[in-house]
């Protein structure tokens, strides 16, 4: 048998292996085809973010790092494993190289398909509802392949991805338990819950061969009946005084009830409104003027003699309680002689001290 017909079409040889990947999700490669055999002397690149991995009779043999080798029976780790080639340049070796890519692939996405429930310090038991994205990398290409991708030629995230996104819900839903974060403090803590999810998950996903590089938690959101108590709570905060409020309330209300024009029922309606709202206001503003007496704020009503004026003992003109000197007559204002018994009587007094006779 001459050399060409070592050389026919059933029986092609590899000299150079390698793997030029121009997709941006494959995860493992096998290379070569079926019913290729590798040439004695034959060349193996494994280029940066790759690792060749030889499998032999169904059994991983060898891993090669990045670099440049020559397959043959002086030099390669691999030989030591499966014997010399003994048949020169006809070898009848047939092994299969998988290319494992080691770079990180990132932007994966992750959520909860379902609310994950959490008891709340502030609303009790609560539905929330999450998602993200993560990165990972293959960090043992031998475990990868034993774990996951098995005889797979072509292996791509979409492949693993369902598997990963259940195992990184089920950490972050334990996660989120064990920090004990309140609802309303969650949005301050992503980054804390990001990282303990992380830490949680590596050891799960280094029994597959990869590790997590990245997790990162972009939203939480509440339902929608929590949201929407959490902004009446939040209004009320701004709102303040709810008193006040409610007159600045009222004050609008009659304002467009003047500027409505329109007759017939709707003026019914607008008035028996202005009423009940000016008895709301009525009522506010009593209160209101209540409170300031009670807490000082407004001045006492003077009482009746002094609203009234102190007469002159002289004329009788009624003059204002500090005048010194009667307005009409002149006379010095102050203490009155009793007609009766002629003792002093306090001014503004009606009837004398001593004697009880009507001033």
């Amino acid at each position: 048998m001459g050399i060409l017909d070592r050389l026919s079409p059933s029986s092609q040889f590899i000299e150079v292996i390698e793997w030029l990947d121009n997709s941006s999700n494959t995860l493992v490669y096998r290379f070569p085809v079926k019913d290729q055999e590798i040439k004695n002397g034959a060349q193996l690149i494994v280029r940066e973010s790759q690792a060749a991995v030889f499998v032999h009779e169904g059994q991983i043999a060898d891993q090669f790092p990045p670099g440049r080798y020559t397959i043959d029976g002086g030099n390669t780790p691999i030989l030591s494993k499966l014997g010399a080639w003994k048949h020169g340049f006809n070898s009848p070796m047939k092994s299969e190289v998988y290319f494992v890519n080691t770079r990180q692939f990132t932007d994966l996405k992750w959520g909860t398909p379902n609310p994950v429930m959490m008891r709340d310090s502030d609303f009790g038991m609560v539905r929330l509802r999450a998602f993200g994205i993560y990165s990972i990398r293959v960090s043992e290409p031998q475990s990868f392949i034993k774990e996951i991708a098995g005889t797979n030629a072509h292996f791509v995230t979409e492949d693993v991805e369902g598997q990963l996104k259940r195992t990184l819900v089920s950490g972050f839903s334990d996660a989120l338990a064990e920090s004990k974060i309140a609802a309303l403090d969650l949005a301050s803590n992503y980054d804390e819950l990001s990282v303990l999810t992380r830490q949680k998950l590596n050891e799960e996903f280094q029994t597959y061969g990869l590790q997590l590089t990245k997790f990162l938690v972009e939203n939480i959101s509440l339902p929608q009946e929590v949201e929407a108590a959490m902004d009446k709570r939040t209004s009320m905060g701004v709102i303040g005084d709810v008193g006040r409020y409610s007159q600045f309330q009222a004050a609008d209300a009659m304002r467009d009830a003047a500027q409505n024009t329109s007759g017939g029922a709707g003026t019914g309606a607008g008035l028996g409104a202005g009423f009940a709202i000016g008895n709301a206001m009525a009522g506010a503003m009593t209160d209101a003027m209540r409170q300031s007496r009670e807490g000082g704020g407004a001045s006492q009503p003077a009482p009746a003699n002094e609203a009234a004026g102190i007469p002159c003992p002289n004329c009788g003109h009624r003059n204002a309680p500090n005048v010194k000197f009667c307005a009409e007559c002149g006379t010095k204002q102050g203490a009155a002689k009793c007609p009766n018994c002629q003792s002093d009587v306090p001014a503004g007094a009606k009837f004398c001290n001593e004697c009880g006779q009507k001033i």
